[in-house]
């Protein structure tokens, strides 16, 4: 018969080396500082380079808070846990990163550990980034090192506790985290390998467009399938597809390259700041991930195809859909979109025909109600659509109206529910963060400096 202190002592050891294991896991020493390098110290082609990788990979639009300077953090990033806020990535000494080593940017890259150590929260998608290569990270932290330092110390993230002890990220990225750079699929082409190797890579498609689990983490069995961010709605990019008309190489190209596509619409949202940046990158690689995420689509089928064709007549022919009897509704979009929804207006201001609206055929209704409220501002330099919001002129019971209306005479799908409730979650949300409507299309301040080292 074991002793009360036996089974006391026994307790006591798994206790202590459960905590060492623990310890083990998710301890990671720190990186030396360095002097920050002389930004003449870099080659210009490599910095160039590192500035369209930077443009493919979004990194402005998450960690430039808006009216302030570029890359120096601080922008919210708000999850199902709390509000998590952007870090400084500018090269200052003191708040940035101007005394990191590149061995010490690559392993926040591809681990998600910072310089000191700590463990970085898997908003910054190094889940994706862990695919960039050796070179592709070096032409970064080339082009990150030459930009302006700007001091501007980090925010305090607002999460509760546990999360709020950067320990608990090593045991997400023992379930969750999966190293290993992208390796080419010899049995495809090399503009498909490449685009894959951005998709999954530096352009985290995935991690606004992939649906996520209870711990945050993407679904792979989903990959693709539609997401959440920021208030809107993430469509699925693959066979699911709510667009009304099957996407085509050209259409992707067209919406990527441009901002906008004929047969499909404005880029919205988080969308609108992703083709932003995608303006700086060079055709090429538009092109491959074009190649790759038209494999990811697939090719429709004949019923999805004879669908797309019969709304496509539809709008060549300009025959509307018969109004519907949703007399409130109705008489809303008479005064406030028939105008130049239904006019045939050229472009700017004739409107997008709405038998085309993806926001009209999706399930979620939030991109809808986002769009009505805030509007569509014009693409740079493009002949594109724009619209007004209608946030200060309607009230949340309005919009709520016109866009059961619109679901039902456009959308050719059942009704949504709750309309109002998002309605009124939408108008809090554009007003709290400030970054669902963005100044769009707008190339960074320093883009005169993009051959400078």
């Amino acid at each position: 018969m074991k002793k009360p202190g036996s089974t006391a002592s026994i307790i006591a050891a798994l206790l202590v080396g459960g905590a060492l294991a623990a310890f083990a896991i998710a301890w990671r020493s720190a990186i030396a500082p360095i002097d920050p390098p002389a930004p003449k110290s870099f080659d210009a082609a490599l910095v160039r380079h590192g500035r369209e990788l930077a443009a493919i990979g979004n990194c402005s639009t998450c960690h430039t808070l808006r009216g302030a300077k570029d890359f120096a953090g601080g922008l919210p990033v708000p999850t199902p846990f709390g509000t998590i806020y952007s870090s400084n990535i500018t090269p200052d000494a003191e708040t940035g990163i101007g005394r990191w080593s590149e061995d010490a940017f690559r392993r926040a890259m591809r681990d998600g550990v910072a310089r000191d150590g700590q463990h970085l929260y898997p908003t910054f998608p190094y889940d994706h980034f862990t695919n960039v290569s050796d070179d592709d990270d070096r032409a970064l932290y080339a082009f990150l090192m030459t930009r302006e330092p700007v001091r501007a110390a980090a925010r305090a993230n607002q999460l509760p506790f546990p999360l709020d002890q950067r320990v608990v990220i090593a045991g997400w990225k023992l379930l969750f985290l999966r190293h290993g750079t992208y390796q080419p699929d010899a049995t495809r082409s090399a503009e498909w390998n490449r685009g894959a190797y951005l998709v999954e890579g530096l352009a985290h498609c995935g991690a606004c467009h992939t649906p996520r689990n209870a711990l945050g983490a993407e679904r792979p069995s989903a990959a693709f399938s539609g997401g959440d961010v920021d208030n809107w709605h993430a469509y699925a990019i693959n066979a699911q597809s709510p667009a009304p008309v099957p996407w085509t190489s050209d259409a992707l190209f067209s919406y990527l390259r441009n901002g906008w596509d004929p047969d499909h619409g404005v880029a919205r949202g988080p969308m609108a700041e992703v083709v932003s940046n995608l303006s700086q990158a060079n055709d090429g690689d538009i092109r491959a991930i074009v190649t790759y995420m038209a494999s990811v689509f697939g090719a429709p089928t004949p019923e999805r195809q004879h669908r797309g064709e019969q709304v496509l007549a539809q709008v060549k022919s300009s025959a509307a859909p018969a109004p519907q009897a949703d007399a409130a509704g109705a008489a809303i979009y008479q005064a406030a979109c028939a105008t130049c929804h239904e006019t045939g207006r050229p472009l700017p201001f004739g409107g997008v025909n709405l038998a085309l609206s993806t926001a009209l055929t999706s399930p979620d209704p939030r991109n809808a109600a986002n769009i009505v409220l805030s509007g569509v501002r014009p693409v740079e330099g493009e002949r594109s659509p724009i619209m007004p919001g209608f946030a200060a002129s309607m009230s949340d019971a309005q919009v709520a109206e016109l866009l059961n209306y619109l679901r039902a005479r456009f959308g050719n799908q059942p009704a949504w529910a709750g309309v109002e409730k998002t309605v009124e979650a939408a108008r809090r949300t554009q007003t709290v963060f400030l970054r669902t409507a963005p100044p769009p299309y707008n190339v960074p301040s320093d883009a005169s400096q993009k051959d400078k080292p």
